[in-house]
């Protein structure tokens, strides 16, 4: 395994330009010079660089307008592959992608609990070596890991603060797999992962500001700006699971009480509905998947758990618009399987309590991209890291 190699980076240009050639492929070298401002000496000189070091392809002719008809350029999809982690808090999955993000191998790994730091470190390992020794392509050269990390994590120093549903503090991610595989490694809170892939990856277009939120086990969310994360000023922008819904609420595993966290997960869907529901002709043990499927099959009070969860759901997400006020809306993560009598209830909350006509209008939509949403988030750590300018 190769060292994916950050030293061809050395100038702003060349991002410029790498990006351009990716946002907008093909594309020939005097539209490069007229988007960027570049000129196209500058232009050509670096592209001869990215099509030397194999990350630039050129194809067949453009068309011509009048003169010689132009050579399109495109990004070389096999000029690096990218590993991504989706860690915790059962399993450990991992992904192998190409430059353009197409999945080439998977591996997965089940976490136990009680686990201690050393022990996860050596399931993460063993799981990324897993995905990294199934390539058949010879010699591959890998541009470095991301690690899409559950709960508080410190991204400079790549390390996991807390994370909670493993009971784990100050996990040195970032040092161990550098040791272990020397390539770059970057480490991030899962839902801010997961919006930067919606970002690269969903189909979203141009957006000058998005937010993804994660429900699943936990609640949390990312925004991307500009096509950069926003981490506020102690890496815990985005933790909006921990937004009070009520203050006399249920306590949530942080300690405060009526987090949305303890309304909006799959186990909280399933405490309200063994509360609320009794069945004694027919009892059961309820989980969100259980919830869902009764639903589907005409009960009125299963349904009605839903649309009570979409409601919570919403409010939580008015909070969110009157405070950033984002272009779009992603949602993601197991809990959004129940979309069909989630998301109306979704939007008609924020309908009812928006502010402004405008802010009504804010997009609220379910990821495109599945269960791969985080994976793909974590590749998409290490292509922001290459294409966008260096500053």
């Amino acid at each position: 395994m190769q060292r994916g190699s950050f030293r061809l980076m050395k100038s702003v240009n060349k991002s410029i330009i790498l990006n351009k050639i990716r946002t907008h492929e093909p594309i020939s070298r005097a539209q490069i010079a007229k988007d960027t401002k570049l000129t196209p000496p500058t232009v050509s000189s670096i592209v001869k660089e990215l099509i030397g070091q194999g990350i630039v392809i050129e194809t067949e002719s453009g068309r011509s307008m009048g003169g010689r008809k132009p050579t399109m350029l495109h990004i070389n999809s096999k000029a690096f592959y990218i590993v991504g982690v989706d860690a915790g808090p059962k399993r450990i999955e991992c992904i192998l992608t190409d430059f353009a993000g197409n999945i080439v191998n998977r591996s997965s790994a089940k976490l136990s609990l009680p686990i201690s730091n050393d022990q996860f470190i050596s399931i993460l390992k063993k799981s990324i070596r897993d995905v990294i020794n199934e390539i058949t392509i010879e010699d591959p050269e890998i541009m470095g890991i991301g690690i899409a990390m559950h709960g508080v994590v410190n991204v400079s120093k790549g390390t996991s603060l807390i994370a909670p549903n493993l009971k784990l503090t100050n996990i040195p991610i970032k040092d161990e797999l550098e040791t272990e595989f020397n390539v770059m490694i970057k480490v991030e809170n899962d839902a801010r992962a997961m919006a930067q892939g919606e970002a690269w990856f969903g189909g979203h277009g141009e957006l000058d500001s998005m937010v993804a939120v994660n429900l699943g086990r936990g609640v949390g969310a990312g925004m991307v700006v500009n096509g950069k994360l926003f981490h506020g000023a102690q890496d815990i922008a985005g933790e909006i699971g921990h937004m009070t819904i009520d203050i006399n609420g249920e306590v949530c595993d942080c300690g405060n009480r009526g987090c949305l966290q303890t309304f909006a997960t799959g186990s909280a869907i399933a405490e309200r509905a063994r509360k609320k529901i009794e069945d004694m002709a027919n009892p059961i043990t309820p989980t969100a998947e259980v919830v869902f499927e009764l639903a589907k099959s005409g009960n009125t009070a299963y349904v009605g758990i839903l649309q009570e969860t979409g409601m919570i759901i919403g409010i939580g997400l008015t909070n969110l618009i009157h405070l950033v006020n984002p272009r779009k809306i992603v949602l993601g993560g197991g809990v959004m399987k129940s979309q069909a009598y989630i998301l109306p209830a979704i939007h008609q909350t924020i309908e009812e309590r928006i502010l402004t006509p405008e802010a009504k209008k804010t997009e609220v939509v379910v990821t495109n991209l599945g269960e791969d949403a985080t994976l793909l988030g974590a590749v998409s750590l290490l292509l922001e890291e290459f294409f966008y300018p260096v500053s």
